[in-house]
C-alpha cells in the first residue's frame, strides 16, 4: 500500500511539474515601436525583472522602427500583441479594425516636437514647419499623428510639412545633428541627448507632464499600452492576464525603486554610453508612467477628439472609443496584487 501511495504521489508531483512546464511554455511575441524609447520602459524592464516568466508566459520582444511597424507586426501575423501607443487603437477602428488595449503604461503621450539645431533661427514655430523636413519614427506612427495633429491645430495643411522617417533612438539624434532634417517629434531619452550637446534647443511642443500635455490636448492623453486585436484577447485570456500581471508588477516596481535602480536593469545597449543623461531622461520620465495600468475613460475620449479633428475618416466613423480597450485585466490583476485600482 505504501508503494502504491508513493507511486501516485510520484505521479502526481510529474503531472504538476508538467503542467507548470507547459504553462510557463505559453509563448507570446510582442512588437515594439522602438525599445530604446523610455515610453517603452515597462515592457522592456518587466522582462529584465522576470515579471513575464513570474506570470506564466515566455515573451519574445521585437524592436522595430516605429509603433506603424509594430502594428503591421500583429496585423500581419508576425507578433501577437504590440507595445505601442493607445492611438492606433482609435485610427484603426475607423477602417473596421478592432484593436484593443488592455493594460495602459504610460499616462502622458512623452512626445516632443524640436527643431534641428541647424535651423534654430529659421523655424520659430509650428507654423514655420510648412515645407521643411520634420522627422518622425516611421510614418504612420503615433510621432506622425502628433505632428499632423499640430500642424492642423496651427493653422496650417496637415501635409504640409515633408515626412521623414527616422526612428526614436541613436538614428534620430544623428538626423538631427547632422541637419538632415529641419525639425523632428521624438522622445526621451534622445530629447535630453539631445539637449546635453545643445542646451538652447528649440521645443516647440512638449507631452512630457501633465501641465504640458493638458497645454497640447486640451486634456489627459494615453501614450504607451499593450494592445492587440479583439480577436487575440478573446482567443488568449489566460496570455493576456498573465502579461497584464507582468505590467501591473512592473509599474509597482518603478514606483517602489529610485531612478538608479530602474537604470540599473536596463540593458547596457539602450542606456548607452552616457549614463548621466540617460538617468536625467529616466528621472523626467518616470512620472509619465502610469501608478495602475488602468484606462482613464476620459483619456480615451480625448484621443477619439483629437483623431475626429485630424482625420476625417475618423469624425465620421461614429466610433464607439470604449470598445478599443478594456480595463478588466487590469483590475483582475490589481486584485490579484492586492494593490487597489486608484
Amino acid at each position: 500500500m505504501k508503494k502504491l501511495f508513493r507511486r501516485l504521489a510520484a505521479s502526481l508531483l510529474a503531472l504538476t511539474l508538467t503542467s507548470g512546464f507547459a504553462a510557463a511554455q505559453s509563448k507570446v511575441t510582442i512588437a515594439i515601436g522602438g525599445g530604446a524609447c523610455l515610453c517603452y520602459l515597462p515592457t522592456v524592464l518587466a522582462k529584465q525583472l522576470g515579471e513575464y516568466e513570474k506570470a506564466g508566459v515566455a515573451v519574445e520582444l521585437v524592436d522595430l522602427k516605429g509603433g506603424s511597424d509594430a502594428l503591421k507586426a500583429v496585423l500581419g501575423g508576425s507578433a501577437d500583441v504590440v507595445s505601442g501607443y493607445f492611438d492606433h487603437c482609435v485610427n484603426l477602428a475607423a477602417k473596421k479594425q478592432e484593436l484593443q488595449s488592455f493594460v495602459i503604461y504610460d499616462r502622458y503621450p512623452g512626445l516632443v516636437l524640436v527643431v534641428s539645431p541647424a535651423h534654430t533661427s529659421e523655424i520659430k514655430s509650428i507654423k514655420d514647419l510648412a515645407g521643411k523636413k520634420v522627422g518622425v519614427s516611421a510614418p504612420g506612427s503615433s510621432t506622425d499623428f502628433f505632428l499632423k495633429y499640430l500642424l492642423k491645430k496651427n493653422g496650417l495643411d496637415p501635409t504640409s510639412a515633408a515626412v521623414i522617417g527616422v526612428g526614436l533612438g541613436a538614428t534620430a539624434v544623428a538626423a538631427m545633428q547632422q541637419g538632415q532634417i529641419d525639425a523632428a517629434v521624438m522622445l526621451d531619452p534622445s530629447v535630453t541627448v539631445l539637449q546635453g550637446s545643445y542646451p538652447d534647443l528649440k521645443i516647440l511642443a512638449d507631452t512630457r507632464s501633465q501641465k504640458d500635455t493638458l497645454a497640447v490636448f486640451g486634456g489627459e492623453y494615453p501614450g504607451g499600452a499593450l494592445y492587440t486585436t479583439a480577436a487575440w484577447i478573446n482567443s488568449h485570456p489566460k496570455e493576456v492576464q498573465a502579461l497584464t500581471n507582468a505590467i501591473v508588477n512592473t509599474l509597482n516596481w518603478i514606483h517602489s525603486h529610485s531612478p538608479e535602480e530602474i537604470m540599473a536593469k536596463m540593458p547596457e545597449g539602450m542606456v548607452g554610453k552616457d549614463k548621466a543623461l540617460y538617468l536625467a531622461a529616466l528621472k523626467n520620465t518616470i512620472p509619465m508612467y502610469s501608478q495602475t495600468g488602468l484606462m482613464d475613460p476620459k483619456g480615451a475620449d480625448a484621443v477619439l477628439a483629437v483623431f475626429s479633428e485630424g482625420s476625417p475618416d475618423v469624425a465620421k466613423a461614429n466610433i464607439d472609443v470604449t470598445k478599443t480597450y478594456t480595463n478588466k485585466y487590469v483590475e483582475q490583476a490589481r486584485k490579484t496584487t492586492g494593490a487597489s485600482p486608484k
